[in-house]
């Protein structure tokens, strides 16, 4: 998951229907189905999440859609960081409707250079009229994205419907139901001696009026004592936090992390909505 700069993006099955094409309601979000992003300031070893819709997709009768999806990536200066190439794409989408819901993610590795970087995606209708595929209906979109210097911090913050983060979920579930909130820590630094982090993470729950829920934090350490070690050559590692559901609520999921070593500490946070079984 904490790799170099890369590219990639996933469509989700949902309405659309025919009309003039647009990529609607942009934003920068908290994992792939997560709620919008305060700000596009990234630390290197964090993912930059983007969604947003696609409007007047032209789809079949029974729910086909054919499209293409771009992107590439450039430097402040115009300089190409990144380019894939139109992918073309079929979806089957039984409820049609208007609109689709689309992402699309990069990857930013721990060494990759601080400054502003601009993502353009652009998706063309093959269904769309028009006899070639250059004349089929098309529409592109550009956001900058600001990678920071590398320090330590908390990164990659997102639910998942299983513990290793594979099973992507959004972050609002139903009473009775399990999440796992993942995330990662990044630009730590070693023990002399051990040559691991001693990095000790503590996760809080706040309510909606920010009241802590329990008495004390939740805490995991990650050093030369864990069960699992991090390898020499990884500057993250990853970990899960299980988060059961048991009453309706807006919650807020505070996850502090102090590296012992240095003594730097860094905070995220991601909120949980957990709505009534019926």
């Amino acid at each position: 998951m904490l790799t170099p700069l890369a590219l990639a993006a996933a469509v989700a099955l949902a309405p659309a229907q025919p009309g003039s094409l647009q990529l609607t309601n942009v934003r920068f979000t908290q994992g792939e189905l997560g709620p919008a992003r305060k700000d596009a300031k990234v630390l290197p070893g964090d993912v930059v999440f983007i969604g947003y819709d696609i409007d007047g997709l032209t789809i079949d009768p029974d729910g086909k859609t054919l499209y293409t999806m771009g992107m590439e990536v450039t430097g402040a200066a115009g300089n190409l960081i990144f380019s894939q190439k139109p992918r073309e794409l079929a979806d089957v989408v039984p409820l049609r409707g208007g609109k689709m819901p689309a992402r699309a993610f990069i990857t930013v590795g721990l060494d990759q250079p601080a400054g502003v970087y601009n993502c353009k995606i652009t998706v063309s209708d093959l269904k769309g009229p028009g006899d070639k595929p250059e004349a089929k209906p098309k529409s592109s979109v550009a956001v900058k994205f600001e990678v920071g210097k590398p320090e330590f911090g908390v990164v990659q913050v997102y639910t998942s419907h299983d513990a290793g983060g594979a099973l992507v979920a959004p972050t609002t579930g139903v009473v009775g139901q399990s999440l796992y909130v993942i995330h990662g820590v990044a630009s730590f630094a070693r023990d002399p001696k051990t040559k691991q982090p001693d990095v000790l993470v503590e996760y809080q729950i706040l309510d909606e009026k920010g009241q802590p829920t329990l008495g004390k934090p939740i805490t995991h350490v990650q050093d030369a004592k864990s069960e699992r070690q991090v390898d020499e050559k990884d500057g993250a590692f990853k970990l899960d936090f299980p988060l059961f559901l048991n009453r309706p609520g807006k919650f807020t999921v505070r996850i502090t992390a102090t590296d012992r070593v240095t003594n730097k500490k860094a905070t995220a946070e991601l909120p949980i909505t957990a709505l009534p079984a019926n």
